[in-house]
């Protein structure tokens, strides 16, 4: 009967997908991510309940806290599938007979906030000239005793180049901020043929392994920062692209991502769109793909989307899904040429 318990139940259920990511059939970010579900909700709801136990009553009352600590429908959605893999587990071994009842989450697709050419624009603009004039950042926790979640080191409040660089490295290329965090010299490629991109061989990101190809104004952006790496004793194989000096990845993500915040509010650029969508570093791969979608020409979708590393199904669930007819209203009225 040890595995009559939740907490036995998931210790089962994480080797059984440490085993797939041996296989190669799911990524280490993937159980990570199941691993924070588990601690974050899962066991803390599930704790003193005997799987054997598990009704729908049970089911709507954990759907009801997730809800209350405002989580989307989607994430609702993904922790029920959590819950689910280990209630088979819970059938496997006898526990119960079959699957209780799943409540149902109608799943909202909620695209992610994006910017304007001119606020994007505004936002190279306000990050040179904060670097050029070596302005200080607004200070964060920096006092002994207790820290928050996340604070900024004295070295990080002076803005360098590299905040510029990563807002159009990422909008010219496609990448997720993961992407940026862990981008080393060593995965990137300059092409100069017919056309001028980045070949980009990034770690595998959500199941996607192929090459991303960036537009030409990446390449710019790579070769100055890589220019200026080599003039400080870096830029080996094994240097990271933006932020070399900083060993620690997730801290290093993190400082672009306050430094994003900060330039925005000099910029006068709205940390919300006009939907109430936070604008994070992750709008500016949205941005990326959207500005492919209204100002490409003849872009294919397939292509698009395998290039992002992504499906055309996301595509249009959450980057086309916010296209509208004044977007492109040039391209709404135009008229086809007669012929001669």
């Amino acid at each position: 009967m040890r595995l009559n318990r939740f907490d036995a139940l998931a210790e089962k259920l994480m080797g059984l997908e440490q085993q797939r990511v041996s296989r190669g059939e799911l990524s280490k970010a993937s159980v990570g991510i199941l691993r924070n579900r588990l601690d974050a909700h899962v066991l803390p709801f599930f704790k003193y309940i005997p799987p054997s136990q598990v009704t729908v009553v049970q089911m709507e009352a954990f759907v009801r806290r997730l809800t209350e600590h405002q989580l989307s429908s989607t994430t609702v959605s993904q922790y029920l599938v959590v819950v689910r893999k280990l209630l088979k587990l819970a059938v496997r071994h006898g526990f119960l007979r079959e699957l209780p009842e799943m409540p149902e989450v109608k799943v909202v697709s909620r695209p992610r906030s994006m910017l304007s050419l001119n606020e994007y624009r505004a936002l190279i603009r306000t990050a040179h000239r904060l670097e050029r004039q070596q302005t200080l950042a607004p200070e964060l926790k920096t006092t002994a005793g207790h820290r928050e979640r996340f604070w900024v080191a004295s070295r990080n409040r002076c803005l360098p180049p590299d905040m510029a660089w990563a807002i159009r490295f990422m909008v010219n290329s496609f990448v997720r901020p993961g992407d940026i965090r862990q981008l080393k010299h060593k995965h990137v490629q300059v092409v100069r043929s017919d056309s001028t991109y980045l070949r980009l061989t990034l770690p595998e990101t959500k199941k996607h392994d192929t090459p991303v190809v960036t537009l030409r104004p990446a390449v710019q952006v790579y070769e100055v920062a890589l220019a200026r790496a080599q003039a400080h004793g870096q830029g080996g194989p094994d240097d990271y692209v933006f932020l070399p000096g900083e060993t620690d990845r997730v801290y290093a993500l993190a400082v672009l991502g306050f430094w994003f915040k900060w330039v925005m509010r000099e910029a006068a650029v709205a940390s919300v769109d006009a939907l109430g969508r936070d604008r994070t570093l992750y709008c500016l791969r949205h941005t990326s793909i959207m500005f492919r979608l209204l100002y490409g020409q003849g872009i294919d979708m397939l292509t698009l989307a395998r290039n992002a590393r992504t499906s055309v199904q996301m595509i249009e669930r959450f980057y086309a899904s916010a296209l509208d007819g004044e977007m492109n209203v040039a391209m709404l009225q135009s008229r086809r040429k007669q012929k001669g």
